[in-house]
């Protein structure tokens, strides 16, 4: 019986312990942390074409989020601080945050009030919003054109309903990925393909003969994503990437990444 209650107490100990360092870690100091270690995991997309993708070659994630995530980091943290990267999707991203996997999100994460609930966001890095992508022989010029016509778009996305704000008579398809929806746009069962102005960009750039039109009709930024309560970490990553527009690096990278796509106005970028 003493036998059974030391064991008892063993494993009451034990779970304590478990208990205490779970709240040590979920109250931990996100920026103190990432200062003392000089490193800054960061969860990004590997699937996105301009942002971030995979470069079959070279096995690498490549792409314009990747790059400001480096800059990022040694402009906080200084010139031998290391980036390391986690891969995330649309679904994984809050929860990879959540648990501390990552210490910031960068995934072409568009701001919205229902995330804010559950995440903080640093100032916008990328201005995006929805537009369009239509073959270059085609006469719409913008979202307004579309009623009465048929126009293609992905499951899940906020396109959707923003081309019934805008277009409230057109005829909006629905697919399962970008890879459908340009296929179906290639077969002409619609006139323009809808979604963020930056993917349509990296979309546009693997299909020659087609261009983006009418800029943007919604207002969707990207943000970086921390978790809630880090206030240190979010000012500290607004001041850098303040200073990476201020010093020249960030239009580097939009030009780097998205100047001569057909359609995308880069000057709109530029800070």
């Amino acid at each position: 019986m003493k036998k059974l209650k030391k064991i008892i107490l063993l494993m009451l100990g034990f779970m304590m312990v478990f208990a205490l360092a779970g709240c040590t870690k979920k109250n931990d100091n996100t920026y103190e942390h990432v200062k003392q270690s000089k490193t800054i995991v960061w969860g990004i997309r590997a699937d996105t074409r301009l942002f971030g993708l995979t470069n079959i070659k070279t096995g690498k994630i490549e792409g314009f989020e990747i790059d400001l995530a480096k800059a990022l980091t040694k402009q906080m943290l200084g010139s031998s601080a290391h980036a390391e990267f986690l891969t995330t999707t649309a679904n994984t991203r809050i929860p990879l945050l959540k648990n501390h996997n990552v210490d910031a999100v960068l995934a072409t994460m568009t701001i919205t009030k229902e995330r804010a609930k559950q995440v903080d966001f640093t100032n916008p890095y990328f201005p995006a919003g929805s537009s369009l992508l239509v073959p270059n022989s085609s006469k719409i010029t913008n979202v307004k054109q579309l009623n009465g016509k048929t126009v293609l778009a992905v499951k899940g996305t906020t396109a959707v309903d923003d081309v019934h704000k805008y277009a409230p008579k057109a005829k909006v398809l629905q697919y399962d990925d970008y890879g459908q929806a340009m296929s179906a746009l290639k077969a002409g069962q619609g006139v323009a393909l809808t979604t963020d102005n930056g993917l349509l960009a990296g979309i546009a750039q693997e299909n020659p003969g087609y261009k983006l039109v009418g800029g943007v009709y919604t207002n969707a930024p990207y943000g970086i994503a921390i978790n809630k309560g880090q206030t240190q970490m979010v000012n500290h990553l607004n001041t850098a990437l303040a200073e990476l527009k201020k010093n020249g690096t960030y239009n580097r990278l939009i030009n780097k990444w998205f100047k001569g796509i057909p359609g995308f106005d880069v000057k709109e970028l530029l800070k």
